[in-house]
């Protein structure tokens, strides 16, 4: 099985793009092990900032991220703040990021490629219970196996807690912020002979969020049927909820044979994010209550091959096809307002708007790699991408050509550059829904709402990557980006919706440094990172901004609402057979704030730590582990957003000091 592992990773080789891993070793010396989110996963690795909902930002992008996992491309799905992909699934991570070879299209800001366990790697199956501050419950179950040709990895879990989302407050527990989320996946593969294998990955998931409260917040409307007087209206206990569910199912077929290999994957996914609103409480203190469902659904088709036509080239090839679906049905409760925008009546009307979307992404691209000498690797490759929905219709051809030289055994230099095709989700609002809301209290903040475009950019990166000793390595990294209607998404109301929008021109550059060193029963890494963005012109979505700040932003430059100028991340651990103890650390410049990004919000430094304890043997199974993690444990207030700046909605506060402790069976 091995073997097909090896030239499936022919097929998708980094080429030139700059790779950071993380394994499974590095996950358990990570504030909460398996059980922390993916996201936190991610910030151990250079160029990742923290924003809210779990977000994180590669190099100064808001999204753009490419999931693969087990080299097969996961169909894409709704902006929202769930977080599918489980971290217990993960033998090991990479994040490719920089000028990407030509078989990377779409979603170019990096490729979070992920190898699960497998049923014959997997030693015994694992049952864990973890919990702790904030009524965090989260029991998980892992069973994987092999028979003959047959292999699978299965886990399932659940995650109750009170912090599902940010807080929005300084306080030490949320309001009104429960969480309950259910996660299953399943990988099964079947090798009918030596040169083939049939893969199915399948996942599941169905998250409850409650929206969390700002107490104290002022009534701005009146509503019929209440009187403040008497019986006031708190923000404290609105009700307001959001559930997501993502599935999705790709199944493919890997063929190699002699200098040959090749993959087809087709895939399928629907998600679905379900917003309840608090009707009163909502009218009272926004004058808007709006029930919205906003469904995706994806269907597609990937090739990709690898072909070793001659002793110092390898030719690649590929292509790839998927139509979308997007429905968007909302039921919303308004104010009528004068031409001043001031209430007219405090009798709510019904406004019903039922409106959908479609997308097809296709792209095909051929590349070779070149070995000029020993130590000089030239892979050059041409992509074209075409990009057709209910609103744009665009293509392009995008060269791509990366060098990479080794002097020395220990040095490897790097320097390429790509062009880049980056459709946006096909989220649009259509004028006759505009119109819909004219003179109400969600009447749009300005009249213009122009689609959003295809982002197309080029991009620059050189580095090195520098091996000191065997087990000392050190990567410093230089990238620049230069992007028309470049991509970027916000938050336009209470509901955790995230929607597209566009500035006509961006630029992006920044460095990243990266160091890992491991030696006995220790390893060190340590990762910072300087990022600079710039755009100006909003041209899309125009209706979600004041015309103030659409006026300012089209004559000036200003920083995106996402840029973190400096990030640091740094972690130490010793570990044996019995034993783990780590100390990690997560620092942040802090995002943009206030009117068009001027300010920023303060810096921040967070320690954590952690120790796990592994009893062997035991009765009834193979190993006992119990874990103990700190995390924050200087317990740090710190904001990551305020709820101003551009596409910002509320304000969000990094978590508290939060005490947890598991126990992990091996059986």
């Amino acid at each position: 099985m091995g073997h097909m592992d090896q030239a499936r990773g022919r097929i998708f080789p980094a080429l030139g793009a700059v790779s950071y891993g993380i394994d499974e070793k590095q996950i358990q010396a990570t504030p909460q092990g398996q059980n922390a989110t993916f996201s936190q996963i991610m910030l151990r690795l250079p160029g990742v900032v923290q924003d809210s909902y779990g977000e994180v930002h590669v190099r100064g992008e808001h999204g753009g991220l490419t999931y693969r996992v087990n080299g097969v491309l996961l169909p894409e799905g709704l902006n929202g703040f769930g977080q599918e992909l489980d971290t217990r699934i993960i033998q090991s991570m990479n994040l490719l990021t920089g000028t990407l070879p030509a078989q990377f299209g779409f979603r170019t800001a990096g490729i979070v490629d992920v190898n699960t366990k497998s049923g014959s790697q997997l030693k015994h199956n694992q049952l864990s219970l973890y919990g702790g501050s904030y009524q965090t419950f989260a029991p998980s179950l892992q069973l994987g196996g092999h028979k003959g040709n047959f292999e699978y990895f299965t886990t399932v879990s659940y995650n109750r807690n009170a912090i599902g989302i940010e807080n929005p407050t300084g306080s030490f527990r949320p309001v009104h912020d429960l969480t309950e989320q259910e996660k299953a996946f399943g990988y099964f593969s079947w090798h009918p002979d030596d040169a083939n294998r049939l893969s199915l990955l399948t996942s599941a998931s169905y998250s409850d969020f409650e929206i969390p409260n700002t107490p104290g917040l002022p009534q701005l409307y009146a509503l019929d049927g209440t009187d403040i007087q008497k019986s006031p209206v708190q923000s404290r206990f609105l009700r307001d909820s959001q559930t997501e569910q993502n599935y999705y199912a790709v199944v493919s077929w890997q063929h190699t044979q002699d200098n040959l290999n090749f993959q087809a994957s087709p895939f399928f996914r629907y998600g679905r994010i379900d917003y309840t609103p608090d009707p009163i409480r909502d009218l009272v203190f926004q004058g808007v209550s709006e029930h919205e469902v906003n469904d995706f659904t994806t269907g597609g088709m990937q090739f990709d091959l690898s072909w070793n036509i001659a002793k110092n080239h390898t030719v690649r090839a590929g292509a790839l096809g998927q139509y979308t679906s997007e429905r968007l049905d909302t039921n919303s409760l308004v104010f009528l307002t004068s031409s001043e925008s001031q209430q007219l009546s405090a009798t709510p009307q019904r406004v019903i708007d039922n409106s959908g979307n479609w997308s097809v992404e296709a792209g095909a691209y051929l590349q070779d790699e070149y070995k000029i000498t020993r130590s000089l690797t030239f892979n050059y490759g041409i992509r074209y991408d075409r990009f057709a929905s209910s609103f744009d219709n665009e293509g392009q051809l995008s060269p791509r050509a990366n060098l990479v030289w080794k002097p020395l055994r220990n040095t490897t230099f790097h320097i390429g550059y790509s062009r880049y095709f980056a459709p946006p989700s096909p989220q649009y609002i259509y004028p006759s829904t505009l119109a819909r809301f004219a003179g109400t209290t969600n009447a749009p903040a300005s009249p213009a709402g122009d689609a959003t475009k295809v982002e197309k950019s080029h991009y620059v990166d050189i580095g090195i990557l520098q091996r000191i000793t065997p087990q000392f390595q050190v990567t410093v990294d230089a990238f620049s980006k230069w992007a028309h209607d470049m991509t970027d998404l916000g938050q336009f109301g209470r509901a955790v919706i995230l929607a597209p929008f566009s500035y006509r021109r961006g630029h992006i550059y920044g460095t990243e440094l990266g160091m890992s060193w491991r030696k006995g029963h220790w390893s060190v890494f340590g990762n910072f990172s300087f990022v600079k963005t710039g755009a100006h012109d909003i041209n899309s979505a125009q209706y979600q901004f004041s015309q103030q700040e659409l006026d300012y932003i089209r004559h000036h430059d200003i920083q995106l609402d996402h840029q973190g100028k400096y990030t640091a991340s740094s972690g130490v651990s010793w570990s044996n057979t019995h034993h783990l103890a780590y100390v990690d650390f997560i620092y942040g410049n802090g995002l943009r704030s206030g009117f068009a990004n001027i300010d920023k919000e303060p810096q921040y430094a967070v320690f954590n730590i952690g120790y796990q304890y592994t009893m062997t043997p035991v009765p009834l199974g193979h190993a006992l582990r119990l874990r103990a993690d700190v995390v924050n444990l200087f317990d740090k207030k710190y904001q990551l957003r305020d709820g101003s700046g551009v596409g910002v909605y509320q304000a969000q506060y990094g978590q508290r000091r939060g005490i947890y402790g598991a126990v992990i069976a091996d059986f």
